[in-house]
């Protein structure tokens, strides 16, 4: 047996991965809205988080990683902005997702209809 390793699939998926994992937890996300609005040192995300520095900086540090976020070091104030990434095949592979239990759903709501429907004639048969 031989196997091809695409090595764009792996990077791509490696991505995907780091995004989602960064995403996951609500304080990462509250950190990224934040930046959405201003840049902000670690010490203010730590404040506003009520959180210590350490545990701030391990936040950043995986957003960072993930490409959502970039610090710069100015003197002894690191400053945080939001990244080079946007979430734009993130979001396309929700869309996608979305799009499919959308229409599961749609199915089921006739499914549902159909044996309401029944329900009501069968109902009446019995009564007349």
């Amino acid at each position: 047996m031989c196997y091809i390793l695409n090595h764009m699939v792996q990077y791509h998926r490696a991505d995907f991965d780091a995004s989602f994992a960064a995403l996951s937890d609500a304080t990462r996300r509250g950190v990224l809205e934040q930046l959405g609005r201003t840049n902000a040192s670690i010490t203010d995300l730590a404040a506003k988080f009520h959180m210590t520095l350490t545990g701030m900086k391990k936040h950043v540090g995986i957003l960072e990683q993930a490409g959502l976020v970039t610090t710069q070091k100015v003197g002894r104030v690191r400053t945080c902005k939001l990244g080079p990434r946007r979430l734009e095949e993130e979001a396309a592979w929700i869309e996608r997702y979305r799009q499919l239990w959308g229409v599961r759903f749609d199915e089921l709501d006739k499914v549902v209809e159909e044996l309401k429907r029944r329900e009501k004639v069968d109902g009446r048969k019995k009564s007349g």
